[in-house]
């Protein structure tokens, strides 16, 4: 179980100790999806539902997220965030929301939970404010894209790899 790193030896749940770890800057960069019937595309590409701007709240949902991350995901440590920047955009072609989260930091650990939560949650915000409408919504696809900084270096979502 030595490939676990958030189990001890026994299998039991534990949080990493990072406190002989020195702060670096770290970066991570997440994506995902929210697929949509062509009802809510058109009413989102009219400007939005009766509930406000469904991407400015899916926006600043993730922004929160991202910041409440250690309390969501049990054994992630609780960090200071610098850096936030979650953005939205309808493809009308592909009748879906992009959703892409950047999150930077100089810390003793990363920030991949925080990206991805970060989309996690603005793409569950587009679903609550759009389910009203139709609720035939699928989130999918949410991944790391890209994170640097940290003893594992820098991973990136090799070219063409797409889910």
């Amino acid at each position: 179980m030595d490939y676990f790193s958030h189990l001890d030896k026994k299998g039991r749940p534990r949080m990493v100790d990072v406190s002989h770890k020195e702060a670096t800057s770290r970066e991570a960069i997440a994506e995902g999806r929210v697929l949509l019937p062509d009802t809510i595309r058109d009413v989102l590409a009219g400007g939005g539902t009766g509930k406000g701007d469904v991407f400015k709240v899916a926006e600043v949902a993730g922004i929160m997220a991202v910041k409440k991350t250690s309390e969501l995901v049990p054994l992630c440590h609780n960090i200071r965030i610098e850096s936030v920047n979650v953005s939205c955009e309808l493809l009308y072609k592909e009748s879906a929301v992009a959703i892409n989260c950047k999150v930077s930091t100089r810390e003793v650990t990363g920030v991949e939970m925080e990206a991805l939560t970060g989309v996690m949650i603005a793409a569950l915000t587009v679903y609550d404010m759009c389910k009203g409408i139709d609720k035939g919504m699928v989130i999918q696809n949410v991944r790391l894209l890209h994170k640097v900084g940290g003893k594992s270096g820098e991973y990136r979502v090799s070219e063409g790899e797409n889910l």
